[in-house]
């Protein structure tokens, strides 16, 4: 029997195989058109059927071909196993290789930590020094640079030391030419510089009569220091806190009244007077200086924050201020957005303890109902007593406690819509007493004593 193409196949003849010639097509299947088989001379050699050709599927990956390959016949294509046998064999050198670098990393950490942390600080410091350093060449160019030989000259080593702040220490000091200074040290180990760039940028922009005057300042190193003109009185706070006899007859009522209008002047002058508004955020008796005629003057800017005066509220991450001044905005926003506004409650907080001669929270008190002044003199005005029935006082500084705690009332609502502004607040203390209405009583309950010695 002849095969296909004039071949001849013999099933009985085993393991001899036919190999056909290259250019011999084999197709995958017989066309019907197929031409009949054609006898070949019988001088041909015999030769045995070679097995059923088994079609090689071209077809792209992912689809199923017509046929399968049989297991015991070997494709003509290569197989990807010893492909993806070293690929898996590279990602899994090339893992080992990056968790053994890791490792490395971790055992040198260890023992270089020091030096490692070292050098960290180094880099934070000479970064957050070269910022400022650009800042007050763009911002500031008006203030004299003193070195730091000559902070420590003016000040005598820094030997008499005049306060303690949250940033830093105050010392007296003498310029040259004999002007009496007051120098800030900032504390090298607090922030990263924003509290002394707050300062220099916000009363470098200011002159008014009620803030206080920058004079030069410092920057060495780490080391940095404001130069302040000199204020003989001191702070607010040791007027108020210990109105003794001696406190009484230097600081009458009707200095606490001059005192408490030139702080809403000055304010006013932040928020509305400058070209850039000023947010002080840190507004108590600790923070008004007052010269040697008690003018007083706004002072420590460090938590100073400068917005466009357009801008009637603004975006803050964290709380600003001192307990017992900070707005209750400033710690939870669904009171309201922090704006000028917050400065105000300040204010009326501070002018409350100014009526009061003590801290607004007192732990001490021995009746509940007067841990929280504010509460206590508002009952005081509701029963129409006196302010401060415990001081010896005139019908003329009864009325001037009277005005400056209604005006501290209004300052201090928890809303700061409720607030006035500090431009109304001025015309408040200072306009017709009998158009002063009571306002609302603040909605913050007083706290109790237990949650004020907890926080004390």
């Amino acid at each position: 029997m002849l095969g296909i193409n004039g071949m001849r196949h013999d099933n009985k003849e085993k393991g001899v195989e036919y190999e056909p010639p290259p250019s011999l097509e084999v197709p995958s299947s017989i066309p019907e058109s197929a031409p009949t088989p054609v006898e070949v001379p019988s001088s041909l050699p015999p030769s045995s059927i070679p097995p059923k050709p088994v079609p090689v599927s071209l077809q792209p990956p992912g689809q199923s071909p017509s046929h399968s390959l049989p297991p015991s016949i070997p494709s003509t294509i290569p197989v990807s196993g010893n492909h993806k046998f070293r690929k898996r064999n590279v990602i899994i050198g090339v893992a080992s290789a990056v968790v053994g670098g890791f490792m490395i990393c971790i055992i040198v950490y260890c023992f270089r930590y020091r030096s490692l942390t070292g050098l960290f600080k180094f880099c934070l410091t000479t970064k957050s020094k070269l910022d400022i350093e650009a800042f007050l060449k763009i911002h500031v160019v008006s203030l004299q640079r003193y070195k730091f030989s000559e902070v420590k000259k003016m000040t005598n080593s820094f030997k008499v030391k005049l306060g303690q702040g949250g940033f830093g220490a105050v010392y007296q000091g003498k310029l040259h030419t004999g002007c009496p200074v007051a120098v800030k040290l900032l504390n090298a180990s607090k922030g990263n510089g924003e509290d002394f760039i707050n300062e220099v940028s916000s009363i470098s922009k200011t002159s008014h009569i009620n803030i206080v005057t920058l004079l030069g300042f410092c920057l060495k190193g780490r080391k940095k220091a404001l130069i302040y003109e000199f204020m003989a009185n001191g702070s607010l706070d040791k007027f108020i806190y210990n109105r003794g006899p001696e406190t009484i007859a230097s600081l009458r009522w009707q200095n606490l009244y001059q005192i408490s209008i030139g702080i809403a002047r000055g304010l006013e002058y932040l928020h509305r007077g400058c070209n850039t508004r000023i947010l002080h955020f840190d507004i108590k008796p600790h923070n008004i200086l007052l010269d040697e005629n008690f003018c007083p003057k706004i002072s420590d800017f460090g938590l100073a924050k400068l917005c466009p005066r357009k801008d009637s509220i603004i975006s803050m991450s964290d709380t600003r201020g001192t307990l017992g001044y900070v707005a209750p905005e400033m710690c939870n926003r669904h009171f309201g957005g922090v704006s000028h506004k917050s400065d105000v409650y300040s204010y009326g907080m501070l002018l409350l303890e100014m009526v009061g001669g003590r801290k607004n929270i007192n732990a001490e008190a021995s009746h509940t109902s007067e841990i929280y002044f504010p509460h206590l003199v508002y009952g005081r005005l509701e029963l129409d007593n006196d302010v401060r029935p415990d001081e010896l006082m005139t019908a003329e500084e009864n009325e001037i406690a009277k005005r400056m705690t209604i005006v501290g009332l209004w300052c201090i609502q928890t809303f700061p819509n409720d607030r006035p502004t500090m431009s109304r607040v001025v015309d408040m203390l200072e306009g017709n007493m009998d158009s002063l209405e009571m306002p609302p009583k603040p909605l913050l309950s007083s706290p109790t004593r237990s949650e004020t010695e907890s926080s004390s």
